[in-house]
């Protein structure tokens, strides 16, 4: 069963095509990357799911049935525009947007014990105006989860935190999916993507380019690239041993190792590479080169441009 789908989304806006029939499909329980240039269509995808504005054509599916305008009740959604009542209180206003929620108030109260987790609790009777940046976003980060939503929207959740605070959304994100919280995250971070994405789905002048497991994407446009690792030995010769199925692409000298960049023009197994090279130098590692989601983003925009 699909736990969120999107089919053929079509959104015009003025004379600018931001969404061309773009579809996708969500499994219960996935953290999903929407990737994609600025401008290209991201946000308007995630502002659609949220019933923020609505597709000129096209449908959506929350569990196999038709969204709903009631379904806002079981998202989340911390946008990348972020907005607070400055002159509000800061538990004040956490208590506000939970009641929102349909929480009462003694429950959010207790629910926004996680201010301890994100060390904010000392601020609760100060007025938003006087936090930072940072701060300001754990407090929007909080109340957007507080309510337990089944799909949650982050649109570049790591903006503008520093180092460690990303680790610790990070680990919050992880340990929401291991309570079954689908996730929705789009994101400009690639080494955030390859760390705890499941799925991703690439956008690019409004059109989705490709969509799928993210292990899978990788493995599909890696090239029959290895890297060996082995001890350097002056009198080991790449050339003369590896045999006529490899091309040396590169070779580098670091102290006592060398690691040899071997393009593999007809199949051998790893077994005989490794048997004709051991008698010569330790061996030290030997692995299919996968190409990383930065890469593979890279290369299929310029495909397209």
């Amino acid at each position: 069963m699909s736990f969120f789908k999107a089919l053929n989304i079509v959104k015009t806006y003025a004379n600018h095509k931001a969404l061309d029939d773009v579809s996708i499909n969500i499994p219960e329980g996935a953290i999903y990357g929407l990737l994609g240039p600025n401008g290209a269509g991201k946000t308007s995808l995630i502002r659609i799911i949220n019933q923020i504005t609505a597709p000129d054509s096209g449908e959506i599916f929350f569990r196999n049935e038709h969204l709903k305008p009631s379904d806002v009740n079981r998202i989340g959604y911390l946008p990348e525009e972020r907005g607070l009542y400055k002159k509000m209180k800061v538990g004040e206003q956490a208590v506000y947007l939970a009641r929102l929620k349909g929480i009462s108030k003694h429950e959010a109260i207790i629910r926004l014990k996680m201010f301890e987790k994100f060390e904010i609790e000392a601020w609760w009777d100060k007025k938003v105006e006087e936090l930072s940046k940072g701060m300001a976003q754990k407090v929007q980060f909080i109340t957007t989860v507080l309510h337990e939503p089944e799909l949650l929207i982050f649109d570049e959740p790591f903006s503008g935190f520093d180092p460690i605070n990303v680790e610790l959304l990070k680990r919050e994100i992880l340990e929401l999916r291991k309570k079954g919280t689908t996730i929705i995250f789009s994101t400009h971070n690639m080494g955030s993507v390859e760390e705890i994405c499941s799925h991703i789905a690439l956008i690019n002048k409004s059109r989705k380019i490709i969509e799928g497991p993210i292990n899978q994407i990788r493995e599909k446009y890696a090239s029959n690239t290895y890297q060996l690792s082995c001890r350097y030995n002056p009198e080991f010769s790449p050339a003369q041993t590896i045999g006529s199925e490899f091309e040396i692409v590169s070779q580098r000298v670091e102290g006592d190792r060398q690691d040899i960049i071997l393009h593999q023009n007809t199949y051998c197994p790893a077994n005989t590479l490794l048997s004709r090279v051991l008698p010569q130098t330790d061996i030290i590692s030997y692995q299919k080169i996968i190409p990383s989601m930065n890469d593979i983003f890279i290369k299929l925009v310029k495909e397209q441009a």
